[in-house]
């Protein structure tokens, strides 16, 4: 059986934000059972506003995703999250002193690393988790994503992206989701973005803190940053990082096989709603090995949640 896991200690991190360009400090501290992902965004001269890691809250899915509470808005959420829930860390409190969170360098690395350093730790519940038992799609043209039942518990993910640059073109990675898989293959993966379109974003108030340090910049002829690329599929490998991150807004563990094609942060809130409507398509289960998952149906209907 799997148990719900939260951070040993504090774990700080400084940075700026890549859209809105301002320096922040993340604290992320050690959060009770059930007590799920939420951050504490502080505004001077008023309190902290809180603002739950759930799909409900998603304000916008333009080139991140920002969550928002009454009149506020934090940017940039996904990177941390794809860390929190590539780690198997369901409970935190995430402190903020600005409107974004800190890029670090693009990736979820740096945040792995922190959280690493500061110590998991088992708490005494099980970790309940959404196991899909019938197909669920979106689909915006030849952009998809489908979620399909499969006989081994966890995530496996096929995604593809393509892109009409000689850098990039098509690519496509698999992989299961487990917490060494994502800090092997994933954490290091860094957003990216076209050269020729920052002077355009900046203008609409995006990308106004990316730079060489903390973005994958693509040029006319390729790849402008000095060392390259970490892995030849990269960009791909960031986008599997962006949808485990967004992926943790549904506030508990996927089980299934999700294949997605040139999607994105839009088509990962479509798929979370449209999951959080079909619940006919899935139940919640206790996270433990397939055969104990086997049950009788009337064993299985004494874990669902009502």
């Amino acid at each position: 059986m799997s148990y719900q896991n939260t951070v040993s200690k504090e774990a700080r991190f400084t940075g700026v934000g890549l859209h809105t360009g301002a320096s922040v400090t993340l604290s992320v501290r050690p959060a009770p059972v059930d007590a799920g992902l939420r951050f504490v965004v502080g505004r001077p001269g008023a309190e902290p506003v809180v603002i739950d890691a759930h799909h409900a809250n998603i304000q916008t899915t333009s080139y991140a995703t920002s969550l928002g509470s009454g009149d506020l808005r934090l940017h940039t959420v996904e990177h941390l999250l794809a860390a929190l829930s590539g780690l198997g860390v369901d409970n935190a409190e995430l402190w903020l002193d600005g409107p974004e969170v800190p890029v670090m360098d693009g990736s979820a690395r740096p945040f792995v690393e922190g959280l690493l350093q500061a110590g998991l730790v088992e708490q005494p519940k099980a970790r309940r988790v959404i196991r899909i038992t019938q197909p669920i799609r979106v689909a915006d043209g030849d952009k998809w994503i489908e979620l399909l039942p499969s006989v081994q518990p966890g995530l496996q993910v096929d995604y593809a992206i393509d892109f009409e640059h000689l850098a990039i073109g098509r690519q496509h990675f698999h992989m299961k989701v487990t917490p060494e898989t994502f800090e092997k293959e994933i954490a290091a993966a860094r957003t990216f973005g076209f050269a020729h379109e920052v002077a355009r974003m900046q203008s609409a108030g995006l990308a106004r803190g990316a730079s060489l340090d903390n973005a994958v910049a693509v040029g006319d002829e390729g790849v402008l940053n000095p060392g390259g690329l970490r892995f030849d599929d990269e960009m791909v490998r960031h986008k599997v990082l962006d949808l485990v991150g967004d992926l943790a807004l549904l506030g508990r563990p996927l089980w299934g096989h999700l294949i997605a094609n040139r999607a994105g942060h839009g088509m990962h809130a479509r798929l979370m709603e449209e999951i959080l409507l079909r619940t006919d398509r899935w139940e919640s289960v206790i996270d433990e090995p397939l055969e104990a998952v086997r049950l009788t149906a009337s064993q299985r209907a004494l874990q669902v949640c009502v």
